[in-house]
């Protein structure tokens, strides 16, 4: 099983979401008190740090005419 995400459950508990190695099948657990804090962290900021697409697009999507934004 390999760490891929985390999720927020709706009662505010945090949960990991690992893959089999095996069978590609997602599967969600909750953390425990021996995880390691800066992992759950760093699997949490992922999307933000290493986002799908270039960032130049929200840039660009900002700047155009008629943009809410621009």
């Amino acid at each position: 099983m390999e760490p891929i995400a985390v999720c927020v459950r709706p009662d505010g508990e945090w949960a990991l979401v690992h893959r089999c190695n095996r069978c590609d099948t997602a599967h969600v657990n909750r953390i425990a008190g021996d995880d390691n804090q800066l992992m759950l962290m760093r699997l949490a900021v992922r999307p933000l740090a290493q986002p799908p697409f270039p960032l130049e697009w929200l840039l660009r999507a900002t700047a155009e005419p008629g943009n809410a934004y621009g």
